[in-house]
């Protein structure tokens, strides 16, 4: 085969945008996440999924679609599917970097203390539940040095509610073997401030943790990026 020959040849098994993808990764690996935009770094999330396609157009279009990463990061399965272009492939890549995020997050949290890390603590209940359609209530169970042993859902729900029994969490609590617990919930409304049901559950948890000789640290609710302290507002 002569030279030219072979030199088209290699054109033609290399896609067009290679050269783009190399130099792209290239930007990254020098410069880090704030070396690319948004669209770039969703690109490059779809590489594993599409290894010879070129994905930027989808990318541009997942923006657009959604109104920015963090809404294509937390969008649903089924939600990235009704997106032309967005296969099986597409859409595992992308919760996978969701659930990366958020494994990321408890393992910091889980570092030591919880109450001396509550900045790691908010930025984890933020990606876990900030962005749910539906109200989940979890409780997280802390030993006696406050390192967390366990986070569960407790229940879901609609909208705007998510029904919860004390005496449930409590239990719970106590086959851990945990000694303390923090209360966290979502409104998926966007709107932070507790409801007289969220008061009135709060109030009959922490009584029953009380007798029982569990400390309830805070009750947190997350609204997006807002979120309300029931500890720092004077309800526990």
């Amino acid at each position: 085969m002569s030279e030219s020959a072979a030199l088209q040849k290699d054109k033609q098994e290399k896609p067009h945008h290679a050269g783009h993808r190399q130099r792209l990764r290239e930007r990254f690996l020098k410069g880090g996440a704030g070396a690319v935009a948004d669209y770039e770094l969703l690109e490059m999330i779809l590489y594993a999924a599409s290894p010879r396609m070129d994905t930027k157009p989808l990318a541009k279009t997942l923006l657009a679609h959604f109104g920015g990463f963090a809404n294509v990061v937390h969008a649903t399965p089924v939600e990235l599917a009704k997106v032309d272009g967005m296969g099986e492939a597409a859409i595992v890549a992308i919760k996978t970097i969701y659930a990366s995020t958020e494994r990321l997050l408890k393992d910091e949290a889980s570092q030591g203390p919880v109450i001396q890390s509550w900045t790691a603590l908010l930025d984890y209940c933020r990606v876990s539940m900030g962005h749910k359609k539906v109200e989940e209530f979890r409780v997280l169970f802390l030993n006696h040095k406050h390192v967390l042993i366990a986070d569960e859902v407790q229940q879901q729900g609609t909208v705007n509610h998510a029904p919860v029994y004390p005496r449930e969490v409590v239990k719970r609590a106590l086959d851990l073997s945990a000694s303390a617990i923090i209360l966290a919930h979502n409104h998926p409304t966007g709107d932070p401030t507790p409801s007289k049901d969220d008061i009135d559950i709060t109030r009959q948890i922490a009584a029953a943790a009380t007798s029982l000789g569990l400390k309830v640290h805070d009750h947190l609710i997350i609204a997006g990026k807002k979120h309300y302290s029931f500890k720092s507002n004077g309800l526990l």
